[in-house]
């Protein structure tokens, strides 16, 4: 994945962390996720283009179109209301795809830190799969501080240090990031569980206002 591409990934997992976390509106989250999603789909497009005899390059531009096709997804429905099912399963197959290109960087690109964070990327949209496509809202806290989190470390630290020229030692890398996210990703999920709001029983006037508030919201 391009640098410049990965350092906005970050930014707008940030955003959809905060989002989660009901720090920020679900439709000024939805705008810019549409950007994000744009120029991740014309990235990889523009790289296999000019690079078509380029093994490597196809299969790393290849994986970019998973996050840019998500971007939009996500993207289209906040703004748009639609119910999240259809981003939830799509994320499962991300998680599933995402295993497969982990495996490639460690084996086939020589790249284990991009290996490791492919792992952090399978786990974050196999949350998205339980909190979207089958509804488990009880995890929306801690999904949001997974998301927040690896917008940082799994996006813009990483490509701020490949811009800059620090990306040196990826073996030392894989290992950091490793134990990073077994224990902060494990030690999250006592602080966070069962901490949603108990939501209040709805009256039947309301029942149809809920839903249909609640549908962009990806919960």
């Amino acid at each position: 994945m391009g640098a410049v591409g990965l350092l906005y990934v970050g930014a707008v997992l940030f955003i959809n962390g905060m989002m989660l976390l009901k720090k920020i509106d679900p439709r000024a989250a939805g705008i810019f996720n549409l950007f994000v999603g744009s120029m991740q789909v014309i990235t990889p497009t523009v790289l296999i283009i000019t690079n078509p005899g380029n093994a490597a390059q196809i299969l790393g531009a290849s994986g970019i179109y998973l996050f840019g096709f998500t971007y939009l997804y996500v993207g289209i429905n906040l703004l748009g209301g639609f119910d999240s099912t259809g981003v939830g399963y799509f994320s499962l197959f991300v998680a599933i795809m995402a295993i497969g290109y982990a495996y490639a960087n460690f084996q086939l690109l020589g790249d284990p830190a991009f290996g490791v964070i492919w792992l952090y990327w399978g786990f974050l949209w196999f949350l998205f799969f339980v909190l979207l496509g089958l509804k488990h809202e009880q995890i929306t806290r801690y999904t949001g501080w997974v998301t927040a989190i690896q917008g940082w470390v799994t996006a813009a630290i990483p490509a701020f240090m490949i811009l800059t020229g620090y990306w040196r030692n990826t073996n030392l890398i894989a290992f950091i990031l490793a134990v990073f996210g077994v224990v902060v990703f494990i030690g999250l999920w006592p602080l966070t569980r069962g901490r949603e709001p108990a939501a209040a029983a709805p009256s039947d006037e309301t029942v149809g206002a809920r839903d249909r508030r609640h549908r962009p919201r990806w919960t």
